[in-house]
């Protein structure tokens, strides 16, 4: 057996060293590169998955009849498919481009190459507010909820024409629909001019303004307009202006005389029906007794 010299066994050990040294620095570059695919990887996992844009209205409220859009856009989309699904039923109104709800008030825009998947609802009712969902078929689900609030046209209780004594107490009242969102207020207008109101401190002492307002909350927004003491130049057009819906109006007459129809009496903002009913019938009696006896002494 031969004997290994001292020159041989260094350089053998340094081979061995050589040999570690290449391993330990395969494996650093090995573990490096793993770490640097794994958040390659992570980063384009999320780039090619599926992801909603978030910088989108998410609470949109419309007033009745006027066309509703909820704007929903999903980025890097694929192979997938976006439905828009109804919540408070899970009814699925569309997939895809094609709508499956036999109500045509529903269709979803996506233009051409587009990442935006818009739910559109033609004449809005109130029935129609509440959740509905932009879905995206991965696995797990993805969603993204939207609020539509639907609010009503504010309305001016009593006639569109109304007609009150010089010297009464003019009473407007406008309601508006309470939905599951902030209504705003209501704002009154004689023609384009602004009515405002202040008002009036408890110790304050000032002469008792002739126009009130008072708007609040119940089971939905209510706005009284009082004039008092009436004069011929606050005969004009009156509206209700709300920050969140279309405005109503009523024309206001102030006249010296009785109206035979629409006066306002106190606080009433119509005639009674009674009484207008009672007045034609005794005007239907007289005409028909002046008829009779007008033909009876013609043949006389």
């Amino acid at each position: 057996m031969a004997v290994m010299g001292f020159g041989d066994m260094r350089a053998r050990v340094g081979y061995r060293l050589k040999i570690g040294l290449v391993v330990i620095v395969s494996m650093v570059m090995g573990f490096f590169n793993e770490s640097q695919g794994s958040a390659h990887y992570g980063e384009d996992s999320v780039g090619s998955f599926p992801y909603f844009e978030y910088n989108v209205p998410r609470n949109v409220t419309t007033v009745v009849g006027q066309t509703a859009f909820l704007h929903c856009r999903v980025e890097q989309l694929g192979d997938k498919a976006v439905s828009w699904i109804r919540k408070r039923d899970l009814h699925i109104l569309t997939a895809g481009i094609l709508t499956y709800t036999s109500d045509q008030r529903f269709q979803v825009i996506r233009p051409d190459k587009s990442e935006n998947w818009t739910l559109q609802i033609k004449f809005p009712q109130e029935r129609d507010a509440g959740i509905y969902e932009c879905q995206v078929n991965t696995e797990p689900k993805m969603s993204l909820a939207f609020q539509l609030n639907v609010v009503a046209k504010a309305k001016v209780l009593g006639p569109a024409d109304l007609y009150v004594k010089t010297g009464s107490l003019l009473s407007l009242t406008c309601i508006l629909s309470q939905g599951p969102h902030d209504l705003g207020t209501i704002f009154w207008y004689k023609g384009s001019k602004l009515i405002e109101y202040k008002e009036v401190e408890a110790n304050e002492i000032v002469e008792e303004p002739r126009v009130r307002l008072k708007t609040e909350w119940t089971e939905q927004l209510t706005s009284r307009l009082t004039i008092d003491k009436l004069l011929p130049i606050d005969s004009g057009n009156y509206s209700c202006v709300p920050t969140m819906a279309e405005a109503a109006s009523v024309n206001v007459h102030v006249i010296n005389g009785e109206h035979p129809a629409a006066m306002q009496h106190g606080n009433a903002n119509t005639a009674s029906p009674c009484a207008l009913s009672v007045n034609l019938l005794i005007s239907l009696y007289c005409t028909l007794a002046t008829l009779y006896t007008n033909t009876v002494d013609g043949f006389r």
